[in-house]
Protein backbone atom coordinates (compact mmCIF):
# COMPACT_ATOMS: atom_id res chain seq x y z
CA UNK A 1 0.00 0.00 0.00
CA UNK A 2 1.42 3.76 -1.16
CA UNK A 3 1.17 6.46 0.94
CA UNK A 4 -1.90 8.18 0.15
CA UNK A 5 -1.61 12.52 0.81
CA UNK A 6 -4.89 14.00 1.58
CA UNK A 7 -6.58 16.91 -0.23
CA UNK A 8 -8.20 20.01 1.89
CA UNK A 9 -11.75 18.42 1.58
CA UNK A 10 -10.53 15.01 2.71
CA UNK A 11 -8.65 16.56 5.61
CA UNK A 12 -11.88 18.20 6.55
CA UNK A 13 -13.42 15.03 6.64
CA UNK A 14 -11.36 13.39 8.68
CA UNK A 15 -11.66 16.19 11.18
CA UNK A 16 -15.59 15.72 11.19
CA UNK A 17 -14.81 12.13 12.35
CA UNK A 18 -11.93 12.81 14.88
CA UNK A 19 -14.31 15.27 16.59
CA UNK A 20 -16.84 12.64 16.57
CA UNK A 21 -14.42 10.22 18.76
CA UNK A 22 -13.23 13.44 20.98
CA UNK A 23 -17.07 14.22 21.84
CA UNK A 24 -17.04 10.36 22.43
CA UNK A 25 -14.67 10.03 24.49
CA UNK A 26 -15.95 13.09 25.86
CA UNK A 27 -19.35 11.35 26.76
CA UNK A 28 -17.49 8.50 28.64
CA UNK A 29 -15.50 11.01 30.53
CA UNK A 30 -18.64 11.94 31.81
CA UNK A 31 -20.18 8.88 33.27
CA UNK A 32 -16.62 7.03 33.86
CA UNK A 33 -16.89 6.84 38.13
CA UNK A 34 -15.52 3.87 40.72
CA UNK A 35 -18.22 0.98 39.95
CA UNK A 36 -18.74 1.16 36.50
CA UNK A 37 -17.77 -1.87 34.13
CA UNK A 38 -15.92 -1.31 31.03
CA UNK A 39 -19.06 -2.63 29.06
CA UNK A 40 -20.79 0.02 30.19
CA UNK A 41 -18.89 2.45 28.95
CA UNK A 42 -18.32 0.90 26.00
CA UNK A 43 -22.41 0.86 25.26
CA UNK A 44 -22.80 4.20 26.05
CA UNK A 45 -19.83 5.36 23.25
CA UNK A 46 -21.01 3.15 20.54
CA UNK A 47 -24.74 4.53 21.19
CA UNK A 48 -23.02 7.94 20.99
CA UNK A 49 -21.12 7.46 17.39
CA UNK A 50 -24.62 6.02 15.89
CA UNK A 51 -26.70 8.83 16.78
CA UNK A 52 -24.27 11.27 15.78
CA UNK A 53 -24.27 9.11 12.02
CA UNK A 54 -21.07 7.60 12.63
CA UNK A 55 -19.77 3.71 12.96
CA UNK A 56 -17.66 2.43 15.18
CA UNK A 57 -14.06 1.61 13.50
CA UNK A 58 -12.97 -0.53 15.82
CA UNK A 59 -16.25 -2.64 16.11
CA UNK A 60 -15.35 -6.08 13.63
CA UNK A 61 -11.94 -4.64 12.60
CA UNK A 62 -10.13 -7.90 12.00
CA UNK A 63 -12.57 -9.60 14.27
CA UNK A 64 -12.24 -7.04 17.59
CA UNK A 65 -15.67 -7.50 19.19
CA UNK A 66 -16.36 -3.74 20.85
CA UNK A 67 -16.63 -0.19 19.96
CA UNK A 68 -13.59 0.99 22.47
CA UNK A 69 -10.42 -0.07 23.59
CA UNK A 70 -10.60 0.03 27.41
CA UNK A 71 -6.72 -0.52 28.91
CA UNK A 72 -6.59 -0.14 32.84
CA UNK A 73 -3.34 0.15 34.94
CA UNK A 74 -0.56 -2.07 33.45
CA UNK A 75 -2.76 -2.45 29.98
CA UNK A 76 -1.27 -0.47 27.51
CA UNK A 77 -3.64 -1.16 24.63
CA UNK A 78 -6.46 -2.99 23.07
CA UNK A 79 -7.95 -3.59 26.21
CA UNK A 80 -11.25 -5.59 25.35
CA UNK A 81 -14.55 -4.12 27.38
CA UNK A 82 -16.28 -6.68 29.64
CA UNK A 83 -17.69 -6.84 33.36
CA UNK A 84 -14.39 -5.29 34.68
CA UNK A 85 -15.79 -2.59 37.12
CA UNK A 86 -13.35 0.44 37.47
CA UNK A 87 -12.24 1.10 41.48
CA UNK A 88 -10.73 4.23 42.48
CA UNK A 89 -6.97 4.46 42.10
CA UNK A 90 -7.31 2.85 38.54
CA UNK A 91 -6.03 4.58 35.41
CA UNK A 92 -8.09 3.61 32.48
CA UNK A 93 -6.57 4.38 29.08
CA UNK A 94 -9.57 4.53 26.38
CA UNK A 95 -9.44 4.59 22.78
CA UNK A 96 -11.66 5.20 20.14
CA UNK A 97 -12.06 5.06 16.30
CA UNK A 98 -15.05 6.01 14.24
CA UNK A 99 -15.43 6.12 10.74
CA UNK A 100 -17.98 9.03 9.09
CA UNK A 101 -18.69 10.27 5.51
CA UNK A 102 -16.21 8.00 4.12
CA UNK A 103 -12.77 8.49 6.46
CA UNK A 104 -11.60 7.48 10.09
CA UNK A 105 -10.71 9.47 13.18
CA UNK A 106 -8.53 7.67 15.88
CA UNK A 107 -7.88 9.47 19.56
CA UNK A 108 -7.12 8.29 22.48
CA UNK A 109 -6.61 9.44 26.36
CA UNK A 110 -5.65 8.25 29.55
CA UNK A 111 -7.82 8.95 32.73
CA UNK A 112 -7.10 8.42 36.45
CA UNK A 113 -9.94 8.03 38.80
CA UNK A 114 -9.86 9.47 42.02
CA UNK A 115 -6.08 9.74 43.61
CA UNK A 116 -2.82 8.36 42.34
CA UNK A 117 0.80 8.47 42.78
CA UNK A 118 2.39 10.99 41.75
CA UNK A 119 4.64 9.41 39.62
CA UNK A 120 1.50 7.39 37.92
CA UNK A 121 0.12 10.79 37.54
CA UNK A 122 3.28 12.31 36.19
CA UNK A 123 3.22 9.59 33.50
CA UNK A 124 0.06 10.97 32.37
CA UNK A 125 1.54 14.40 32.13
CA UNK A 126 5.01 13.45 30.33
CA UNK A 127 2.60 10.58 27.84
CA UNK A 128 0.75 13.83 26.61
CA UNK A 129 3.70 16.29 26.65
CA UNK A 130 5.48 13.53 24.31
CA UNK A 131 1.97 13.59 22.08
CA UNK A 132 2.75 17.15 21.63
CA UNK A 133 6.04 17.18 21.02
CA UNK A 134 6.13 14.73 18.43
CA UNK A 135 2.81 16.68 16.99
CA UNK A 136 5.23 19.72 16.97
CA UNK A 137 7.97 18.52 14.81
CA UNK A 138 4.75 16.69 12.34
CA UNK A 139 5.81 19.21 9.61
CA UNK A 140 6.34 19.82 6.27
CA UNK A 141 10.12 19.36 5.61
CA UNK A 142 10.53 17.39 8.59
CA UNK A 143 11.45 13.67 8.26
CA UNK A 144 9.08 11.10 10.66
CA UNK A 145 12.45 10.14 12.45
CA UNK A 146 11.93 13.89 13.77
CA UNK A 147 8.58 13.21 15.25
CA UNK A 148 9.63 9.78 17.00
CA UNK A 149 13.05 11.10 18.28
CA UNK A 150 10.51 14.18 20.35
CA UNK A 151 8.50 11.54 21.49
CA UNK A 152 11.12 9.11 23.12
CA UNK A 153 13.67 11.89 24.20
CA UNK A 154 11.07 13.16 26.09
CA UNK A 155 9.42 10.55 27.84
CA UNK A 156 13.12 8.93 28.18
CA UNK A 157 13.96 11.90 30.09
CA UNK A 158 11.94 10.69 32.53
CA UNK A 159 13.31 7.70 32.88
CA UNK A 160 9.70 6.16 31.25
CA UNK A 161 9.68 2.90 28.33
CA UNK A 162 8.91 3.79 25.17
CA UNK A 163 7.19 0.50 24.01
CA UNK A 164 8.49 -0.54 20.54
CA UNK A 165 5.84 -2.72 19.26
CA UNK A 166 3.46 -1.01 18.80
CA UNK A 167 2.72 2.50 16.63
CA UNK A 168 0.86 5.03 15.13
CA UNK A 169 -0.14 4.78 11.79
CA UNK A 170 -1.43 6.59 8.59
CA UNK A 171 -5.01 6.80 8.88
CA UNK A 172 -7.90 8.01 5.61
CA UNK A 173 -10.26 5.37 3.99
CA UNK A 174 -8.62 2.71 5.73
CA UNK A 175 -7.96 2.74 10.19
CA UNK A 176 -4.47 1.48 9.09
CA UNK A 177 -2.77 3.07 6.41
CA UNK A 178 1.34 3.57 5.42
CA UNK A 179 3.24 5.34 7.25
CA UNK A 180 3.74 3.68 10.38
CA UNK A 181 5.00 6.23 13.62
CA UNK A 182 7.42 4.72 15.89
CA UNK A 183 7.56 6.55 19.03
CA UNK A 184 10.87 6.40 18.69
CA UNK A 185 13.43 6.74 16.24
CA UNK A 186 16.73 8.92 14.49
CA UNK A 187 16.07 12.58 14.48
CA UNK A 188 16.85 13.35 10.81
CA UNK A 189 15.60 9.75 9.74
CA UNK A 190 12.78 8.12 8.18
CA UNK A 191 11.00 9.53 5.13
CA UNK A 192 10.39 13.25 4.42
CA UNK A 193 6.60 14.55 5.36
CA UNK A 194 5.18 16.45 2.96
CA UNK A 195 1.75 18.39 3.11
CA UNK A 196 -1.29 16.24 2.68
CA UNK A 197 -0.43 13.25 5.15
CA UNK A 198 -2.28 12.27 7.49
CA UNK A 199 -0.89 10.18 10.90
CA UNK A 200 -2.38 9.30 14.20
CA UNK A 201 0.51 9.55 16.45
CA UNK A 202 0.04 8.01 19.57
CA UNK A 203 2.71 7.47 22.40
CA UNK A 204 2.59 4.40 24.48
CA UNK A 205 4.83 5.16 27.59
CA UNK A 206 5.43 2.38 30.23
CA UNK A 207 5.72 3.86 33.75
CA UNK A 208 8.83 1.03 33.74
CA UNK A 209 10.21 -0.51 31.67
CA UNK A 210 9.32 -0.55 27.71
CA UNK A 211 9.15 -4.28 27.57
CA UNK A 212 5.43 -5.37 26.82
CA UNK A 213 3.19 -8.97 26.47
CA UNK A 214 -0.12 -9.79 24.69
CA UNK A 215 -2.46 -11.87 26.95
CA UNK A 216 -4.45 -15.16 25.34
CA UNK A 217 -7.24 -13.23 24.62
CA UNK A 218 -4.84 -12.48 21.44
CA UNK A 219 -5.82 -8.33 22.01
CA UNK A 220 -4.48 -6.93 25.69
CA UNK A 221 -0.99 -6.02 25.47
CA UNK A 222 0.26 -5.19 29.17
CA UNK A 223 3.53 -3.87 30.14
CA UNK A 224 5.94 -7.19 31.34
CA UNK A 225 6.75 -5.70 34.80
CA UNK A 226 3.10 -4.76 35.38
CA UNK A 227 3.44 -1.38 36.23
CA UNK A 228 1.26 1.11 34.80
CA UNK A 229 0.89 2.55 31.22
CA UNK A 230 -0.64 5.96 29.42
CA UNK A 231 -1.56 6.09 25.83
CA UNK A 232 -2.84 9.55 24.07
CA UNK A 233 -3.49 9.85 20.56
CA UNK A 234 -4.46 13.01 18.24
CA UNK A 235 -4.78 12.57 14.40
CA UNK A 236 -2.71 15.28 12.95
CA UNK A 237 -2.67 16.51 9.09
CA UNK A 238 1.06 17.70 8.40
CA UNK A 239 0.94 21.02 6.85
CA UNK A 240 3.45 24.12 6.22
CA UNK A 241 4.73 25.63 9.29
CA UNK A 242 2.70 23.75 12.07
CA UNK A 243 0.45 20.30 12.18
CA UNK A 244 -2.91 20.51 11.63
CA UNK A 245 -4.55 18.76 14.72
CA UNK A 246 -7.57 17.16 13.41
CA UNK A 247 -8.94 15.04 16.97
CA UNK A 248 -9.20 17.42 20.50
CA UNK A 249 -9.13 16.75 23.54
CA UNK A 250 -10.84 20.40 24.81
CA UNK A 251 -14.21 18.57 25.31
CA UNK A 252 -12.86 15.35 27.39
CA UNK A 253 -11.09 17.57 29.46
CA UNK A 254 -14.30 19.89 30.00
CA UNK A 255 -15.46 16.48 30.71
CA UNK A 256 -13.01 15.63 33.55
CA UNK A 257 -13.56 19.06 35.38
CA UNK A 258 -17.20 18.17 35.53
CA UNK A 259 -16.42 14.89 36.86
CA UNK A 260 -15.74 14.73 40.55
CA UNK A 261 -14.38 11.04 40.51
CA UNK A 262 -11.48 12.51 37.56
CA UNK A 263 -8.42 13.56 38.40
CA UNK A 264 -7.17 16.55 36.20
CA UNK A 265 -3.71 15.91 35.07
Amino acid sequence: MEIIYKTGEQIDLIRISSLLVGNTLATVAGIMRPGITTDEMDAVAEDYIRSNAGTPSFKNYKGYPKTLCISVNEEVVHGIPGKRVLKEGDVVSVDCGVFKNGYHGDSAYTFAIGPVSPETEKLLRVTKESLLSGIEKAVAGNRLGDVSHAIQSHAEASNFGVVRELVGHGIGRRLHEKPEVPNFGKRGGGMVLKAGLVIAIEPMINQGKKSVRQLDDGWTITTADRMPSAHFEHTVAVQQGKADVLSSFAAIEEAINLNNHLIKI
